[in-house]
């Protein structure tokens, strides 16, 4: 159910609001229009729509997205989703006391808009989501930290944006989806040592990569779905230790090419 379905207006204490003891009804639509600098403020707020004080988040991210020039008066406030919210909004030289705050879900906020001096300091922050916003905006050397990180969601965010020359290093990480992603990426110089990765999964995409005249070594996988992509692309004339596989859609694949071949090879000259 979304937040405009929900007809109660209650404060993050679940209170009801009270749109009288607001410091902002006057933006209230139905309130009395009157013109300041920049247009009419009559209808930047409504009850169950667009509300600072409401519980739920996307009326508050709503009434800050009608008055952004609000939000810097809110980044202390109570609630984390208004804090939240507001660092969104509010101009960016306002927000860097909120590094320390308490909550995660506004560091990730800070983490998505601080420049890079800035955003170094919530490279080593406990929550992983705020580690993960870090890690999708920093670049090169900046980070090499994180390459180490204990959470495996933040070093594949890594492993994706990091030079290809920085990917050797993590090509024995502990997650295989990590290596995943370090054999779709790595030199091709590299990406032989991957051969015999414990996964099947690497092993497939280093078969899906490496030059066929090197798919020799993986003829022989214990995984089924890695000889089958071998036998796609292997030179037809090391085909062999294929045309025998237990698995029958391996075998067809490899008959089917070097019957191919055969045939190729008997036709007249044109």
């Amino acid at each position: 159910m979304s937040d405009d379905a929900i007809l109660d207006t209650l404060d993050w204490r679940g209170e009801p609001v009270d749109c009288g003891a607001c410091a902002h009804q006057d933006r209230r639509t139905g309130a009395e229009s009157h013109t300041v600098p920049g247009g009419i403020l009559t209808g930047h707020c409504q009850p169950r729509r667009a509300c600072v004080h409401d519980r739920y988040a996307k009326r508050i991210q709503r009434f800050f997205e009608w008055n952004p020039e609000l939000a810097a008066q809110h980044l202390d406030h109570p609630y984390f989703e208004v804090r939240a919210n507001a660092a969104r909004f509010a101009p960016i030289f306002q927000i860097p006391r909120l590094i320390g705050d308490p909550d995660e879900t506004v560091r990730a906020t800070l983490a998505r808009r601080l420049p890079r001096r800035l955003l170094l300091k919530l490279r080593d922050d406990p929550d992983r989501e705020v580690r993960i916003a870090v890690a999708v905006r920093l670049e090169d050397a900046d980070l090499a930290p994180l390459m180490h990180d204990p959470d495996g969601a933040v070093r594949l965010r890594v492993v994706r944006r990091i030079p290809e020359g920085m990917l050797p290093a993590m090509m024995h990480d502990e997650d295989p989806e990590v290596r995943v992603e370090v054999a779709r990426r790595i030199a091709m110089d590299w990406l032989p040592s991957l051969v015999w990765d414990d996964s099947p999964r690497v092993r497939l995409v280093v078969a899906q990569r490496l030059p066929a005249a090197k798919l020799h070594v993986l003829a022989r996988d214990a995984d089924w779905m890695v000889r089958l992509a071998i036998a796609g692309r292997i030179d037809p004339d090391q085909l062999d230790p294929l045309l025998d596989d237990p698995e029958d859609e391996v075998r067809a694949i490899a008959r089917q090419r070097r019957e191919g071949v055969l045939i190729a090879n008997d036709l007249p000259p044109l």
